[in-house]
């Protein structure tokens, strides 16, 4: 039985007994009534104390929405509360109203087909925020150009963690542009030349950094 939702700002362990491809699968069908997409999906605890975080943002066409309006607001694009310098596209578009729906309906639904059984569990909805996480494809297509840092599985010119900027994506290799960031530890050894190719196949985890 779901505890509490909440509209909070985003932060995975063993998941017992609960599915996570089901639980995600029900929560990307929830999303699309709302016109949102789940960008993650997380699962924290053991028998107590159980949080299940789910990231969210608007869908493209709401998202192209927004880049309209926030094209066309110029310096009154506060009053969307579009941070200044941010691009549009690294904006989620979700509110708390947003959060709140699809929480409530997201929850009835893990509750009704008993996804996550035993006791309480707490459900935490939000947007994924400036540096979120990048895992398919599609997510280094989409933030080309945004500063990017990851750690990969196999060192790379003997080094796993890298930072630069995305400047390509391309056959599944991510191309990082190290001149963008000040390199420090190991990749300021390891960088040789003012580029770094990585397979997306090789990276541990990667996230985007914000820049304001």
């Amino acid at each position: 039985m779901m505890l509490a939702t909440g509209c909070v700002d985003g932060l995975g362990f063993g998941l017992m007994a609960v599915q996570l491809d089901a639980i995600r699968s029900v929560a990307e069908r929830v999303a699309a009534s709302h016109d949102l997409e789940v960008v993650d999906l997380e699962f924290q605890g053991g028998v107590k104390f159980r949080t299940l975080r789910v990231y969210i943002e608007k869908n493209a066409v709401e998202r192209a929405k927004l880049a309209e309006m926030a094209a066309s607001a110029g310096e009154d694009a506060a009053e969307l509360q579009i941070p200044k310098g941010v691009p549009a596209e690294m904006l989620s578009g979700v509110t708390h109203e947003d959060c709140a729906k699809f929480a409530t309906d997201f929850g009835t639904v893990l509750d009704v087909e008993d996804l996550i059984p035993g006791q309480e569990y707490t459900l935490e909805v939000s947007s994924p925020g400036l540096e979120r996480k990048l895992g398919k494809a599609a997510d280094y297509v989409r933030f080309a150009g945004s500063l990017v840092k990851l750690q990969t599985f196999a060192a790379v010119n003997g080094n796993r963690h890298w930072q630069g900027r995305l400047t390509k994506f391309v056959d599944g290799v991510i191309t990082l542009d190290l001149s963008a960031v000040k390199q420090k530890g190991k990749a300021k050894k390891a960088v040789t030349e003012q580029t770094v190719e990585i397979a997306l196949l090789n990276v541990e985890k990667a996230h985007l950094v914000a820049e304001i």
